[in-house]
């Protein structure tokens, strides 16, 4: 069993501005190191024994400020962690795209499912525990990934049977949601401390 927490890059620009970012690689701005350094000291109590990241500029440099201010190795890149293409929905209002696509299920064209994002994402869990546990043996029973609100929402709403998030719910920049893993099985502990 490892336990893996998921936290929320900090925020952007583009979510300042409610504008669906995808894989559009957009940094940090000041409120989004902030929201690390808030992260960090939210999950300082606790033993952790790696730091994972998607490859999006946004969630490395929040995994670097957590990995710095927790004394961990700097993050391994979890590429399958990237956030959820939004195809030709990327770069538009969060309004707009709620108004012309109707809801998060929504696939616009050149877009992922959240059911595709799910499974690319349950699988990268499953490697990145094997891998902490192989690189930090016998120990790493305990690994931050830093990762997307698409991913969080997807991998939420499996481990729920579809009630978590609840409608209109927003995964704040920076959030934590902690789940148990073990080969196969994903069990939400904590749905977020905000």
């Amino acid at each position: 069993m490892t336990l893996l927490t998921l936290v929320r890059h900090g925020q952007t620009d583009w979510n300042l501005a409610r504008r669906i970012q995808g894989t559009t690689d957009i940094p940090l701005n000041e409120t989004g190191r902030a929201d690390a350094g808030a992260a960090a000291a939210r999950l300082a109590p606790d033993t952790h024994h790696a730091v994972y990241a998607s490859p999006l500029v946004r969630a490395h440099e929040t995994a670097q400020i957590i990995a710095a201010e927790l004394g961990l190795a700097e993050p391994v890149l979890a590429p399958d962690m990237r956030e959820r293409s939004f195809g030709e929905g990327e770069g538009i209002l969060v309004a707009d795209y709620l108004t012309r696509y109707g809801d998060w299920h929504a696939a616009p064209a050149g877009s992922e499912t959240l059911a595709a994002v799910c499974e690319r994402a349950l699988d990268a869990l499953d490697t990145i525990a094997r891998d902490a546990r192989r690189r930090s043996a016998p120990v790493a029973e305990s690994v931050i990934v830093v990762t997307h609100g698409g991913v969080i929402r997807a991998l939420l709403n499996h481990v729920s049977s579809g009630s978590l998030p609840r409608e209109g719910e927003l995964l704040r920049n920076g959030s934590v949601h902690r789940f148990e893993s073990s080969p196969g099985v994903l069990r939400l502990l904590l749905p977020s401390t905000v």
